[in-house]
């Protein structure tokens, strides 16, 4: 047996001695449900229940996360994406059995990402430099090649693109294997994500597999490095401090942003696949500011950064809350599917003079439904009377628009970090750390 295969044995047997704790209450909070997780602690952990939160679309208003010892315990208040309360019994049964049985903690495979043997798709990983056009022109090769797309989503961020596309064979709906067809599928597919013959930029891997897409798309973008550019609007840009900890040798990571659907998951996703560890952790979300605060140290160890190391990290954290928050006008479509429908949607857009920022298609049940948030070709606003003719030439029941950010108060958060620092840094989550700590019996 092989050393791995051993810890992996190991790690299920201390698991099996001391299965996670599960307690979700309804009752305690008058506004949200509150989830108390407590498990044996390993890098990564706080990540998957995190992530499991989000897949089951929960929305974090408030969160406390300790880890100090050889466990864990966190406190999570959440709701559903209408504010209310979780009281779905299927949902609980089954967010309690993934904690309890510990399929959230089971090891990964592939770049920190699950991913289980399936021969049903093939997911191709693409990156390259963003344009205006550039999905359509992707949609309009994977069409001639005799491929169908499953589902999809598409982040830009800083110039740079980034893709996770599932697709299957038109004529057999399985799974494309053929190594000489991929190999061709990647060879166009570069030429396309390449800019100006700048093909070392364009990048397409493919894989067999189910994949999270939402975490593979941070983890392609931070490897492109999307993160060494700085935005043009800079007014709201999430602001990023580091502070040490000298008494308890930790590095504080402080955080304020604007709120938003997912925004816990793209902090710790970052910080998990950057291999720093988060001891302590609080989180308050109002629903229009966000406030996290973490307590963290290296995987080995190590807390003292230097100073390049905390450029790298402020950046890192700025690029994993914008990738997400695009402030485009948000359209959803909902219709029947049918061969090359998302092809003629996109170059619509394209033809219109609307550019797509970011995307996720997916097909339900023969249902096409496909979010795009979108911008002009210059990242402004879409007027009304775009949005109006995209409506008629695509089918006005099907494409509506679901949200207009551009209606939010664009002024920065009130309060600076600086003074969120001053008011509670150390209070708050030493507070609550110590409760949980003496909670625990350490």
């Amino acid at each position: 047996m092989s050393v791995s295969a051993m810890e992996d044995e190991y790690t299920k047997l201390v698991r099996r001695m001391n299965p996670p704790g599960v307690l979700i209450d309804n009752d305690a909070c008058e506004d949200a449900t509150i989830i108390r997780v407590d498990s044996e602690n390993k890098h990564g952990n706080i990540l998957e229940i995190v992530q499991l939160l989000t897949d089951l679309n929960f929305i974090v208003k408030k969160g406390y996360m300790t880890s100090d010892g050889g466990w864990f315990m966190n406190v999570f208040y959440v709701t559903d994406r209408e504010g209310k309360k979780i009281t779905d019994t299927r949902i609980i049964r089954h967010l309690h059995n993934s904690i309890v049985t510990g399929s959230c903690f089971l090891p990964t495979l592939v770049d920190s990402v699950g991913v289980r043997p399936s021969k049903e798709h093939t997911f191709i990983e693409l990156t390259g430099t963003d344009r205006p056009g550039l999905l359509s022109e992707v949609c309009a090769v994977l069409t001639d090649l005799k491929c169908s797309i499953v589902n999809a989503e598409f982040w830009t961020h800083n110039t740079r693109a980034a893709a996770v596309v599932c697709i299957t064979d038109k004529a057999t709906g399985c799974a494309i294997d053929d190594p000489h067809r991929l190999s061709t599928i990647k060879e166009i597919i570069c030429k396309v994500l390449g800019v100006n013959s700048d093909l070392t930029s364009a990048k397409m891997m493919t894989s067999v597999g189910v994949t999270h897409t939402e975490r593979r798309l941070h983890q392609m973008l931070h490897a492109d490095r999307d993160y060494d550019h700085v935005g043009n609007n800079k007014t709201l840009r999430p602001q990023v401090c580091l502070l040490d900890c000298l008494e308890k040798n930790y590095t504080v990571v402080m955080l304020s942003s604007r709120d938003r659907p997912k925004l816990l998951f793209d902090t710790l996703c970052t910080l998990t696949d950057m291999q720093y560890e988060v001891f302590h952790g609080v989180v308050h979300n109002s629903g229009i500011e966000a406030y996290q605060e973490y307590y963290i140290r290296h995987v080995g160890g190590r807390w003292k950064m230097s100073e390049a190391e905390r450029q790298c990290v402020t950046q890192c954290l700025e690029a994993a809350i914008e990738r997400r928050a695009t402030e485009g006008l948000e359209l959803e479509l909902r219709t029947k599917d049918r061969e090359g429908l998302l092809l003629d949607i996109t170059r619509t857009f394209r033809e219109n003079g609307v550019c797509i920022r970011r995307a996720e298609m997916s097909i339900d049940n023969g249902m096409a439904i496909d979010n795009f948030h979108v911008t002009d070709m210059l990242g402004n606003p879409v007027e009304a009377k775009e949005v109006e003719s995209l409506c008629a030439q695509i089918c006005k029941t099907s494409l509506q628009v679901r949200k207009n950010p551009t209606v939010l108060s664009l002024k920065p958060p009130k309060e600076t970090i600086t003074s969120f620092l001053q008011r509670n840094c150390f209070q708050s989550i030493m507070s609550h750390t110590w409760y949980l700590l003496k909670r625990l019996r350490f």
